[in-house]
């Protein structure tokens, strides 16, 4: 059975969503047998790539909020985040997400896509990382089993451009406008950052539909 999974690495509620998949995942009687596969989806494709900011910058910008408003929307996923174990910064940066995307494409052609989505999700959220700049996420996926030189020789070329565009494409055509959105054997679909039990229900949905 396959998981699809659609999200953006700057999402919060894809990270929240990811751990209590991956609850639900552990406790699933058949999860040797199931494939986990992430799509891209940018939060914000126009974001300049030349422009970062903080999290809660980007809030009051964007929204119009105080900076205690953008802490305390922030902190509510925050807590979130706590419940199921996970660091979360606040002033985290923000950047264009297509490259890291890239990165994470190479991840899947060489196995390694899980493990190196951790590590990208432990490095911004927890810790505040600068993902969008080439050492940073080089240095991260080498932790994460990729060759670093690999990793830049994507970067500074378009390898895996049409990967990404592909899967933006794929998003479009399922009507998705937000993420976490996860699809059960492309049977089932669930958006948001579901309880746990929610996953669970949905895996042994689509597991029984097998026969």
């Amino acid at each position: 059975m396959r998981v699809d999974i659609w999200s953006d690495v700057v999402c919060p509620w894809c990270y929240v969503g990811k751990a209590r998949f991956e609850s639900a995942l552990s406790t699933f009687d058949h999860r040797d047998e199931v494939e986990v596969v992430y799509h891209a989806f940018e939060l914000d494709p126009s974001y300049p790539r030349d422009k970062h900011e903080t999290s809660i910058a980007m809030l009051t910008s964007k929204y119009g909020m105080t900076e205690a408003d953008a802490l305390a929307a922030d902190g509510r996923v925050a807590g979130l985040a706590a419940a199921e174990g996970l660091g979360f910064e606040a002033y985290r940066p923000v950047g264009n997400t297509f490259d890291t995307h890239r990165v994470l494409a190479l991840g899947l052609a060489k196995g390694v896509q899980p493990e190196l989505l951790s590590a990208v999700n432990q490095a911004y959220f927890a810790e505040a990382k600068m993902i969008f700049d080439r050492d940073v996420i080089s240095g991260i996926a080498a932790g994460a089993g990729l060759d670093a030189a690999l990793v830049g020789d994507v970067l500074d070329g378009d390898a895996y451009a049409d990967e990404v565009r592909k899967d933006e494409a794929q998003a479009r055509d399922l009507g998705l406008t937000g993420v976490p959105f996860y699809v059960f054997d492309m049977a089932l679909g669930a958006s948001g950052a579901q309880p746990a039990q929610t996953f669970t229900s949905a895996l042994n949905q689509a597991w029984d539909r097998r026969g």
